[in-house]
């Protein structure tokens, strides 16, 4: 179990983030992304089991810009919640909520090399992030919705990087995933079995197979480069 701790961005914005640490030295860090839902029971869940595998993992609040105490279900109204506040978030002046996400990296860079995986939203600032933050040395993004914009295609990753889509994404059409993969074939795409947001074992999307597959190649690929 973790707790919430406070962060500073280099603007002064302070924000918290829910931090995990692992019983042993650390082996590395891992930054983990919300998705539109805050940083609920399930990142935090998911935080806690990356320190199990022997990280630090620092999960940060990437809506407290807009709306402060952010925790929402799975609901359609919850889910209508969360749109309006990515939303928001994505309205702000450049360069947004990314001095908050290099604020996280910063500080779980004390376990030594950090990577950073993100859900849903989480995994479209994850692929930013990789792209234009310092600091980090992998990334993995789950079924980042819009990152297969042409946008978001036309950026650089820094970093190796690993995506994770859903083959019946109502939310990623495939072609936009074999845009993305065709654009970047220094990038390790997955393509499973299941709909938008697998990995999550709290929404009827979930789909155990998956997302242990995914867990495992995320976890090698992290081994591989935060070693």
């Amino acid at each position: 179990m973790g707790s919430f701790i406070e962060l500073k961005s280099a603007d002064g914005f302070s924000f918290p983030a829910y931090e995990a640490r692992p019983s042993l030295k650390a082996r590395g860090a891992v930054v983990v992304l919300q998705e539109i839902f805050g940083v609920n029971s399930h990142i935090r869940a998911v935080a806690d089991g990356y320190a199990a595998k022997g990280y630090l993992a620092v999960a940060p609040a990437t809506f407290h810009r807009v709306k402060q105490g952010v925790e929402l279900g799975y609901t359609p109204e919850d889910i209508a919640a969360g749109a309006a506040l990515k939303a928001a978030v994505e309205g702000l002046p450049a360069p947004g909520v990314l001095p908050d996400i290099q604020a996280a990296i910063n500080h779980a860079a004390q376990a030594g090399k950090v990577g950073i995986v993100g859900y849903c939203w989480g995994g479209l600032l994850s692929w930013r992030s990789a792209c234009l933050l310092e600091g980090l040395s992998a990334a993995a993004p789950y079924y980042g919705g819009g990152m297969t914009s042409p946008e978001e295609i036309a950026r650089k990753p820094r970093v190796p990087v690993m995506v994770h889509f859903g083959e019946t994404d109502h939310i990623i059409p495939m072609d936009t995933v074999r845009a993305f993969e065709k654009a970047h074939p220094e990038v390790e795409v997955h393509v499973y079995a299941a709909g938008h947001g697998f990995n999550c074992d709290q929404r009827g999307s979930y789909s155990a197979g998956p997302a242990a597959t995914a867990l495992e190649r995320t976890l090698d690929h992290f081994a591989r480069h935060l070693g």
